[in-house]
């Protein structure tokens, strides 16, 4: 099953100079809660914005850097495909639950085959470069929402969602 998980501010930014414009804790912890155990699937640029390899995830990442093949070469966790129909071909083959992380072309390209979204929505406007593509929501339907707690670490107001396809 292929998942997106993202979070978006108010105008739908993903991504602003190739990280997250915001800071908000509760997001990542949802993020690592739903994806841990199971591939991730992203770009390279998203790829890049990592600090390295995150935990007990197998890493995917669509691409044509030589670099990063000779890098998947050492590593068991790193798997790269360098066109999107060989990714395809990967994703159909997967009987776990595969969540797609970014970036906004990959979202763009796979949104016909995802059958669940995980976004979380931040009730606040930020300076961003990158949007997340429009979906039909139409063709999903909310399995689950919660407001999430704005605290001392975690200073915007933001829901979680998760949405199934119809």
């Amino acid at each position: 099953m292929i998942s997106f998980i993202w979070a978006e501010d108010k105008k739908h930014h993903i991504g602003y100079k190739g990280k997250l414009p915001w800071h908000l804790p509760a997001d990542l912890a949802f993020f690592k809660k739903q994806t841990i155990g199971h591939p991730i699937v992203m770009g390279r640029k998203t790829f890049a914005s990592f600090p390295g390899l995150l935990p007990k995830r197998q890493h995917i990442v669509l691409t044509h850097s030589e670099e990063l093949k000779k890098e998947a070469k050492a590593t068991e966790r790193l798997t790269i495909f360098s066109d999107l129909s060989e990714l395809k071909a990967w994703l159909s083959q997967q009987s776990e639950e595969v969540f797609v992380i970014g970036g906004a072309s990959l979202f763009n390209s796979l949104q016909e085959e995802v059958e669940r979204l995980y976004v979380t929505k931040i009730a606040s406007e930020f300076k961003g470069d990158t949007l997340m593509p429009e979906l039909d929501y139409s063709k999903f339907r909310a399995i689950f929402q919660k407001e999430g707690v704005v605290d001392e670490k975690n200073h915007y107001p933001h829901t979680f969602y998760i949405y199934e396809r119809k």
